[in-house]
C-alpha cells in the first residue's frame, strides 16, 4: 500500500509553449473522438438484427472484424503516425493516455452503469504516464518534448516521495501541472478516539453540529449572479466564434471558476476547523444526485455537499481523524433524547420540540446529536459517554437505542 498525493502549481509558459500546448489538446480531441467513432461503428454493425435493418442508414463491417480495444488501436496509432505529420508532434505516451482515458469511460459505462462515452468538444488536460526524478525544480518543470516551463511555486514540493506521472490542465486562468507522488508505506486505518461530533447538513444552515454550532450557508454562486447574467446577457448579442464572443466567453470561464475556487477553499477551511474539534465524526450517506433534482436543486447544486463530504474525509484521513457515514433515514423525525419518533416535520418548523420528554433545541442541532449517537452505535461505544469521556448531549445512560420506528 502507498501513500498519493496531488500538488498543483500555476505554470507560466511562453507564447510559444501555449501554442503548442493547444496544438497537442486538439490532436488528442481528434484521436479520442477517431477512437470513439471506431468503436461506436462497431457496436451499430452489430446492434441491428439481419433481417431488420435501418431503412435511414446503417453500417456495414465484416463478421470477423475484432471489437476495438485499447491495445489494437495503439498499434493502429503508431501506424497512423507515418502518414499523419500532426501525430508525430505530441509525445506518444500523451495519445496512448488519450486512448486509456477512452478505456476507462467504457469501463465504467460496463461495471458502474455509466452513460455511453460522449465526443468531446475539448480535451481540457494530457498525462505524461512516466516522468522522470528529476523533471521537477524549484519554480520550473520540464515536459518531455516541450522542454522547461516556468512554475509558481505555491507551496513546496513533498520530501520523500517519488514522481510518478504528470498532468498538464487548462483552465479560464491559465495552464497548470498536476503532480502526482506516491510514498510506498503502511497506513493504518484510523482508531475511534477522542472528541465525537455528528455533523448534519441542510439549506437553512450549511451545518449543525451535535455541540451546538451551527454554520452559516454562504450563498457561493449568488455573490457573482448579477455579474455573471450581465456578461451571459451581452454574449448573445455576440457573432459567435467571433474574437469578442470569445473574449466574453473567457470572462464568464473565469468567473465559474472563482466562484469554484472560493467554495473549494472555504470547504478546506471547514473541514479543517471540524478536524480542531474532534476525534471523530459522524455524517449521513446521502445520494446528492437525487438532492439535487428536488425543488431546491440549484442551492444544492451551489453548496456542493458531495465535494464537502470528500474533503472532509480526505482532512480527516490526513489529519488523524476518524470518519463515518451512517444511515440518513428519519434523523430530523427522532428526538436524540428519549429516541421518541416526532413525526415529519416542515422545513419551515426550525425547532425541535418533544411531547413526550420536553427536550427542546434547534432542528438541525437535534438530527445532528441523532447522527453522532448513530456512529456511536456503529463503532460500538456505549452511548451514554463518549470516548473522551464527555457526556453526551441529549442521551440518557438508561435507554437503548434502538431502530426508528
Amino acid at each position: 500500500m502507498s501513500i498519493t498525493v496531488n500538488y498543483e502549481y500555476k505554470l507560466k509558459p511562453s507564447m510559444q509553449q501555449i501554442k503548442t500546448f493547444d496544438a497537442w489538446l486538439s490532436t488528442c480531441k481528434k484521436v479520442y473522438n477517431y477512437a470513439l467513432r471506431e468503436r461506436k461503428d462497431w457496436v451499430n454493425s452489430r446492434k441491428s438484427p439481419v433481417n431488420a435493418c435501418s431503412l435511414v442508414s446503417e453500417y456495414i463491417l465484416p463478421a470477423d472484424t475484432p471489437r476495438p480495444t485499447y491495445y489494437s488501436q495503439c498499434k493502429a496509432l503508431t501506424s497512423a503516425k507515418k502518414n499523419i505529420t500532426d501525430l508525430t508532434k505530441p509525445h506518444i505516451h500523451v495519445l496512448q493516455q488519450t486512448l486509456r482515458q477512452l478505456e476507462a469511460a467504457f469501463v465504467s459505462m460496463w461495471e458502474r452503469g455509466h452513460g455511453f462515452p460522449r465526443f468531446k468538444k475539448k480535451m481540457r488536460s494530457f498525462v505524461y504516464p512516466d516522468v522522470k526524478q528529476n523533471a521537477v525544480e524549484s519554480g520550473r518543470v520540464k515536459l518531455p518534448k516541450i522542454g522547461w516551463v516556468r512554475m509558481r511555486m505555491s507551496r513546496p514540493l513533498p520530501e520523500g516521495f517519488t514522481l510518478k506521472q504528470m498532468r498538464l490542465i487548462k483552465r479560464a486562468s491559465g495552464y497548470y501541472a498536476q503532480l502526482t507522488y506516491q510514498l510506498g508505506v503502511q497506513v493504518p486505518d484510523v482508531p475511534v478516539h477522542g472528541h465525537f461530533l455528528g455533523v448534519d447538513i441542510g439549506l437553512d444552515k450549511y451545518i449543525a453540529t451535535s455541540d451546538g454550532e451551527l454554520v452559516s450557508r454562504p450563498r457561493f454562486f449568488n455573490a457573482l449572479h448579477r455579474e455573471l447574467k450581465l456578461l451571459q446577457r451581452r454574449l448573445k448579442h455576440k457573432k459567435k466564434g467571433s474574437s469578442n464572443w470569445l473574449k466574453l466567453q473567457n470572462k464568464i470561464a473565469k468567473i465559474h471558476q472563482r466562484i469554484n475556487d472560493t467554495r473549494k477553499d472555504w470547504h478546506f477551511k471547514l473541514a479543517h476547523n471540524l478536524c480542531d474539534k474532534a476525534g471523530a465524526i459522524f455524517v449521513e450517506d446521502i445520494n446528492f444526485k437525487a438532492w439535487a433534482k428536488g425543488l431546491f436543486g440549484k442551492h444544492t447544486l451551489d453548496a456542493a455537499y458531495g465535494q464537502f463530504f470528500n474533503i472532509l474525509s480526505h482532512i480527516c484521513w490526513k489529519r488523524d481523524v476518524f470518519f463515518l457515514k451512517v444511515n440518513k433515514d428519519y434523523t430530523s423525525q427522532i428526538c436524540p433524547n428519549c429516541q421518541t419518533h416526532t413525526g415529519k416535520k416542515d422545513l419551515s418548523e426550525r425547532v425541535h420540540r418533544c411531547v413526550s420528554c420536553g427536550y427542546t433545541t434547534n432542528r438541525d442541532v437535534a438530527a445532528a446529536q441523532v447522527i453522532l449517537q448513530r456512529g456511536i452505535l456503529a463503532v460500538g461505544q456505549p452511548v451514554s459517554q463518549i470516548a473522551s469521556g464527555d457526556v453526551l448531549l441529549g442521551a440518557n445512560s438508561n435507554i437503548s437505542l434502538g431502530k426508528c420506528p
